[in-house]
């Protein structure tokens, strides 16, 4: 069993105006056996709300992990571009973390398995007509780019940040609450203590050791996002049963839902069947009440 709030469901806003373009804009018409269009975000469920707030649930642990995994790089990314001591703090703690899921034994060749499997769905694609070559001839270029990366790369492309004295001291340390202040890690309130453009420096020195896997990982949630199907659908009572078929195993759930609905799913069954329900946010102060009111959304299945 799996519940949504325990998975780290992640959680995506799409500004209203993103919405209302999208919603504007003309859809082109897609020949039969073309490729899905990009989209910008999550679809909107109701544009005249202002926020469309989209929660996914990973299906297989698998996908999990690349969803932690994605979140913890672009957690990274962030904070280092911030360009202060705390922002370096912060992405520094990150990088630990993503080095800890990445020596997962199994990650790379998940990745790699990941890869295999999107260049074979997406070859199949040639030989239906309608399809946009060029752009199928893009994504299968890139995932070979990025195969050759992780494959030159090698398991033992971190070994120099697991063998550094500086990144294991501060590792060590954080364990501790408070652990990381200036008279536990002299040598860090030095390193912090530097010019901004130097700590981004070395820090993406240090990223990039692990960029492989994680644009590798990056490229493959894209993927699956847009080849994810989307439904309308209607929780009777705040509940919903979802039944998947065992011949077309999904991967990840993606619920829409528009901010101003005052709700989120709770998500919870196997890879065989899910159920959710919508619980009503009542504050800080008290628990969440199930729904009693039919809830619309939009569903959107992920293989």
């Amino acid at each position: 069993m799996f519940v949504a709030h325990n998975t780290r469901m992640s959680t995506e806003i799409a500004d209203v105006e993103d919405a209302e373009k999208s919603a504007a804009a003309p859809a082109p018409k897609a020949a039969p056996g073309a490729l899905p269009l990009q989209t910008s975000g999550p679809p909107a469920v109701d544009v005249a709300s202002g926020r469309t707030l989209l929660f996914e649930q990973p299906l297989n642990e698998r996908m999990r992990t690349f969803l932690r995994l994605d979140f913890l790089y672009n957690q990274a990314l962030y904070h280092n571009e911030a360009g202060s001591a705390w922002g370096s703090r912060a992405a520094i703690g990150s990088l630990i973390d993503i080095l800890a899921v990445v020596s997962r034994s199994d990650l790379r060749s998940d990745a790699l398995k990941e890869i295999e499997r999107q260049m074979h769905q997406l070859s199949e694609f040639q030989a239906r007509p309608g399809v946009d070559a060029q752009r199928l001839k893009t994504f299968i270029a890139n995932l070979a780019q990025l195969r050759t990366n992780l494959l030159n790369t090698g398991v033992a492309g971190q070994q120099p940040l697991r063998d550094s004295e500086f990144l294991n001291a501060v590792k060590l340390r954080s364990a501790i609450p408070g652990g990381t202040c200036e008279f536990d890690l002299p040598d860090y309130l030095y390193w912090l203590s530097q010019p901004n453009e130097a700590r981004k420096q070395t820090f993406n020195q240090w990223l990039n050791l692990l960029r492989p896997v994680c644009d590798a990982v990056a490229e493959l949630l894209w993927l699956t996002r847009q080849f994810g199907r989307s439904r309308q659908e209607c929780a009777r009572g705040g509940t919903f049963a979802i039944t998947f078929d065992r011949d077309n195993p999904l991967q990840l759930l993606r619920i829409a839902l528009p901010a101003a609905s005052g709700l989120y799913p709770e998500v919870s069954g196997s890879h065989h069947r899910c159920s959710v329900r919508f619980l009503t946010w009542k504050g800080l102060a008290e628990h969440p009440a199930q729904a009693t009111e039919d809830v619309p959304f939009l569903l959107t299945t992920c293989s």
